[in-house]
């Protein structure tokens, strides 16, 4: 009979699925550097209900987007980026081939995630922070060792707010 259901309102979403909020403002280009706390929050949340819908839909391997991407920022950069080009390729507005073009530049962007992930040294099962070379002057770093991966979920949510809380305090 009849449907309550608001027709602004998605239905409700498997995890399998993504769709950005109603309210989602135009697609922008986002400065991790400059975002407050709170905008950095929502925007960790989006990127992170993104990234578990892009590595299903597309089967993507670990080699692509590993579990604690978040700790890279290196993955975070790109992935970043990669979510932005895909909402502005599939706003309602754009032009109907433009969803043509994410997939060209997502074929180049799963090669530069590749070699990310690479270099960072993450894994499906461990991780450690991306190694970085000590230039002249700069003071000497040592690389933690690898930890294994216990709970991807618990890791994200204490980084997320680990950010939130250097972000409120500087």
């Amino acid at each position: 009979m009849g449907d309550t259901r608001d027709e602004s309102e998605p239905e409700s979403l498997s995890e399998d699925d993504y769709a950005p909020g109603a309210t989602a403002d135009p697609p922008r280009s986002i400065n991790w550097n400059l975002l407050t706390a709170e905008e950095a929050e929502t925007e960790w949340l989006e990127l992170n209900h993104w990234v578990n819908w892009l590595r299903r839909t597309y089967g993507l391997p670990a080699s692509i987007v590993p579990p604690l991407w978040h700790r890279h920022w290196e993955l975070v950069w790109e992935l970043s980026a990669l979510h932005t080009h895909w909402l502005g390729a599939y706003d309602p507005d754009q032009h109907a081939s433009a969803p043509l073009g994410w997939h060209r530049d997502f074929a180049d962007a799963r090669q530069r995630l590749r070699e990310w992930v690479s270099v960072s040294g993450t894994k499906l099962d461990r991780d450690r922070p991306t190694r970085l070379s000590v230039w002249p002057g700069d003071s000497v770093r040592v690389d933690a060792a690898e930890e294994v991966i216990s709970d991807r979920g618990a890791d994200f949510v204490a980084h997320v707010l680990s950010d939130v809380a250097r972000r409120r305090s500087s």
